[in-house]
């Protein structure tokens, strides 16, 4: 899941700020947020900056220590 919010929240940054640098309207910065949307594929690079994360960052996994190999079993 991608994690926008809890990036967002730690870089101080505002929905509405952070939709201004993307281009894009605070409602849609809520939906990626909530999952209901996912942002397009050519404003992840300029969300991460934004973020002051790498892209990696923003899709990892809320708890690490229970991801899941390629079989499904957990590591």
């Amino acid at each position: 899941m991608i994690q926008i919010k809890k990036m967002r929240l730690a870089a101080g940054l505002t929905q509405a700020e952070l939709a201004e640098g993307v281009g894009v309207t605070r409602s849609a910065v809520a939906l990626w947020e909530t999952g209901r949307k996912y942002p397009r594929g050519r404003d992840i690079p300029q969300i991460a900056s934004l973020l002051n994360c790498t892209i990696d960052e923003l899709y990892e996994r809320d708890s690490p220590d229970k991801a899941t190999d390629r079989e499904g079993e957990t590591r």
